[in-house]
């Protein structure tokens, strides 16, 4: 399986169809056959092994019995090893369709795997014994159905978590996130971001290890989102603008000793905030189905985006494609950090709309906070509304450049741009119609990001990717 690709199909296996009612199904192979009518059952481990044949007419001969048993015992294990290993090259893609919510059922797994419902079931007992899922053989089925309800399958709320960090101009955030997207647990840090990487990254993963202390999880590895571009395969944050970091700063190779000098076990992982923001929306929140998924957001400071196509990142050849926040929709606008004026990134972020509405931003907490408290609590004030409608002029010119160089399916919007468009959404739609070359003739959808911490999630997604891809490798045999 590719990183952020689809799950890998299971070819030369029998398929069966599972209920459109989420039921089983009546046709197709019967439960508990590898599709060659041998009876199997699952080991302790969750593989399958093949029952004894049946035996053979009392008028064979001894001879002939003994043969014939011989062989069907051999032809048996040989198929209930064929079946172990398709299963088990299927565990890394059922957890990934379990993981993003695409497999609520084993009959749905069975027909996306395309593989059986015993190796299935196989697959599914496999991945609840590793600890990642639940199979919930009583589901109780809806009344009138056909077949037996398929089982149901979830996350295991219990199971193993990643530890997820992001650095922004304000201070960290540490989390524990597991399957699902779910975040177990969280500790902020309201401090300000020193100059020195070694000095912050040491803090957020000593917060980290507070928190798996604290809950006595197991680890699978760690995530880090930086507000700023991270150059592949280095691992350095080529431009923190809103930190006062080097430029350049290693920052993978920091995280990874903080992670290692803390005894956490696993890889430890880096990409750009609004990059991995993206991606756990696309797993998990509003751009769930989308195949061009478009995601612009600004957070504490600046303006980033991220590009989606087909399941996967698009991250340019080297890490640093969408830089979206450098884009001028105001040629006589305020002076960037990166030479330039009008750029997206200053002209569209909580500290340009706090200037617009002639506010002084406080020390009290974020300016992505106090932003959102204007909008929300003063929206009627004329000085408030008329900022509004400037910040919604500025990043709809972005949206529509971006557009027409794109030709996404969908626009998702997070930090104050979701604000901005439950605002006015009709006033945002209207200036990226009239300003792209596609929006008159149906538009694209631009709907607000649905997830909380989703730069957070989305690092935990890095940390997760080895196991979703390998779970029997990553993990060890099951117990």
């Amino acid at each position: 399986m590719n990183g952020n690709g689809a799950p890998r199909r299971v070819g030369d296996v029998t398929t069966v169809s599972a209920g459109t009612d989420g039921t089983e199904g009546a046709g197709g192979t019967a439960e508990g056959s590898d599709g060659t009518g041998a009876s199997v059952a699952p080991t302790a481990s969750g593989a399958s092994a093949a029952a004894a044949p049946a035996m053979p007419p009392a008028s064979a001969s001894a001879s002939g019995s003994a043969s014939a048993s011989a062989s069907g015992s051999a032809s048996a294990a040989g198929s209930a090893r064929t079946k172990l290993e398709r299963g088990r090259g299927a565990l890394g893609p059922a957890l990934e369709l379990v993981h993003t919510g695409r497999a609520p059922t084993r009959a749905v797994l069975t027909a996306e795997l395309g593989v059986t419902r015993a190796t299935a079931g196989a697959v599914a007992a496999e991945l609840e014994a590793l600890g990642l899922i639940r199979v919930d053989s009583r589901p109780g089925g809806a009344g009138g159905t056909q077949g037996r309800p398929s089982h149901r399958l979830s996350v295991d709320e219990n199971g193993p978590v990643a530890l997820a960090a992001q650095v922004h101009s304000d201070g960290f955030r540490a989390a524990l996130v597991g399957l699902g997207g779910r975040i177990v647990a969280t500790a902020p840090g309201r401090v300000p971001v020193s100059a020195d990487p070694a000095q912050v990254l040491g803090a957020v993963v000593e917060a980290g290890a507070a928190l798996l202390a604290q809950t006595g999880r197991r680890c699978i590895g760690a995530g880090l989102a930086v507000p700023s571009a991270v150059a592949e395969p280095e691992g350095t944050a080529l431009n923190p603008l809103h930190l006062a970091w080097p430029a350049g700063s290693p920052v993978r190779a920091i995280f990874a000793d903080c992670v290692k000098e803390a005894g956490i076990d696993g890889p430890a992982l880096t990409g750009n905030d609004v990059n991995l923001a993206a991606l756990a929306e696309h797993r998990h929140g509003a751009g769930r189905s989308a195949q061009h998924l478009l995601c612009v957001a600004t957070g504490h400071r600046g303006v980033g985006g991220a590009l989606v196509l087909d399941g996967r990142l698009h991250s340019g050849s080297s890490g640093l494609a969408l830089e979206v926040g450098h884009l001028t929709v105001n040629p006589e606008g305020r002076p960037c950090h990166c030479g330039s004026r009008g750029c997206l990134d200053v002209e569209a972020d909580p500290l340009a709309f706090l200037t617009a509405a002639g506010r002084t931003p406080g020390p009290e907490v974020s300016l992505l906070q106090q932003a959102r408290d204007l909008l929300r609590e003063e929206s009627a004030d004329p000085g408030v509304r008329a900022a509004t409608e400037e910040l919604i002029d500025r990043l709809g010119l972005g949206l529509a450049g971006l557009v027409n160089i794109l030709n996404p399916d969908r626009i998702i919007l997070g930090g104050l741009h979701r604000e901005l468009l439950y605002a006015d959404p009709e006033r945002l739609r209207a200036v990226v119609a009239d300003r792209s070359l596609w929006g008159r003739s149906g538009g694209v959808p631009i709907l607000p990001c649905t997830l909380d911490h989703n730069s957070l999630v989305g690092a935990a997604e890095l940390a997760w990717q080895p196991v979703l891809d390998d779970p029997l490798g990553t993990l060890g045999t099951a117990a």
